[in-house]
């Protein structure tokens, strides 16, 4: 079992019958995903809310029943991975494309658990270019905006045409190196016309399920 089975398994645990669960996106919750299907044929009762269009037709597949956040007044739980984390279990998300559901999922959900590898533990934040969805209109002027934040924004691109998000948004792959104040930054980013949310995800996390010296650790957020 490689470690993303293992913490994307484990957070299943917290699972209960009856719940609302957010069901974040990428290779990391494919397993909590495949776990829940497993449960859900075996007679647990629960609601999913997906936080994108790839993970909405996983957990059909599985035979999770989906409901759309509009019908639901709250979340009980949130599962997702993240492409970084920092030692004050701050995050940075977005490589799959999703980073806007998911903050909206996260902030919603009464308790956020994060699942990642080892691979995506760090001190600081900002090896990882920081994703930034952006509206079409004005891109270049937005990206040059966002570049006086001290970081080369790339423009994210699929098969040789921009990726567009769910929401019919471009995304920015911004270079940071490091990031000192992911609060500061937060801030700073969505304070950007034309920037419609940053995969910084400060103060989110209740809970981080991670693979430390090969054996699962659990943190929770003081």
């Amino acid at each position: 079992m490689n470690e993303k089975q293992m913490v994307g398994e484990k957070a299943v645990e917290y699972i209960k019958d009856g719940m609302v669960v957010g069901l974040g996106t990428g290779s990391t919750i494919f397993y909590t995903i495949k776990k829940l299907g497993e449960l859900v044929r075996g007679g647990l009762k629960i609601k999913g809310v997906p936080t994108s269009e790839q993970t909405a037709a996983l957990a059909k597949e599985e035979g999770i029943p989906l409901v759309d956040l509009k019908e639901v007044k709250a979340l009980d739980v949130a599962i997702d991975g993240a492409d970084q984390v920092d030692s004050d279990m701050n995050l940075i998300k977005g490589g799959g494309g999703a980073l806007l559901r998911e903050k909206i999922i996260a902030n919603a959900a009464s308790s956020f658990i994060v699942i990642a590898d080892s691979a995506k533990l760090a001190d600081k934040l900002g090896t990882f270019p920081l994703p930034v969805e952006v509206v079409q209109f004005g891109v270049e002027m937005t990206a040059g905006k966002i570049e006086t934040l001290r970081c080369i924004p790339k423009l994210r691109q699929k098969e040789g045409q921009p990726f567009i998000t769910d929401n019919g948004n471009y995304i920015l792959d911004c270079d940071f190196k490091r990031i000192e104040s992911p609060a500061e930054l937060e801030v700073k980013l969505n304070m950007i016309p034309g920037v419609v949310e940053n995969g910084l995800f400060v103060n989110y996390a209740s809970k981080l399920i991670t693979i430390k010296n090969g054996e699962l650790s659990e943190t929770e957020q003081n």
